[in-house]
């Protein structure tokens, strides 16, 4: 079992920035690819961004390219999702999750998908005024 827990959230005016964390209790946290999803009131869980074990491959949706970027400290099981810009429709609570990689042998794996990932956080408001 895996625990995630997020932190980093909070309130803030757009164009201002966040950095979110995830602590992760995994016994090797280098199997797993980490993503980061957010869900609105009202609409469903959607991915944000998503970043390899060996954190050499990452991936953005479109709307936050530019402006966020993910990350992960291996040595301490952490990943960072640094967001900048930040606009009101990002308002959100920000979930990461844990993908298990058994085959993953170039450490370049990861997914978009919510049912591809094993583990979740409990998730962290952010929330941006205009």
């Amino acid at each position: 079992q895996v625990q995630l827990v997020e932190s980093g959230g909070g309130l803030v005016q757009a164009g201002n920035s966040l950095r979110l964390s995830c602590a992760a209790s995994a016994r090797t946290f280098s199997n797993y690819a980490m993503g980061w999803f957010r869900q609105a009131p009202g609409n469903e869980r959607e991915f944000v961004a998503a970043i390899s074990r060996t954190g050499g491959t990452t991936v953005y949706t479109d709307s936050v390219k530019g402006r966020f970027t993910i990350s992960r400290d291996n040595a301490i099981k952490t990943v960072y999702l640094q967001m900048n810009g930040l606009k009101p429709e990002d308002t959100a609570v920000y979930y990461c999750a844990a993908d298990r990689t058994y085959t993953d042998y170039s450490g370049t794996y990861y997914s978009v998908l919510p049912p591809d990932y094993d583990y979740w956080g409990q998730g962290t408001q952010v929330t941006v005024s205009s």
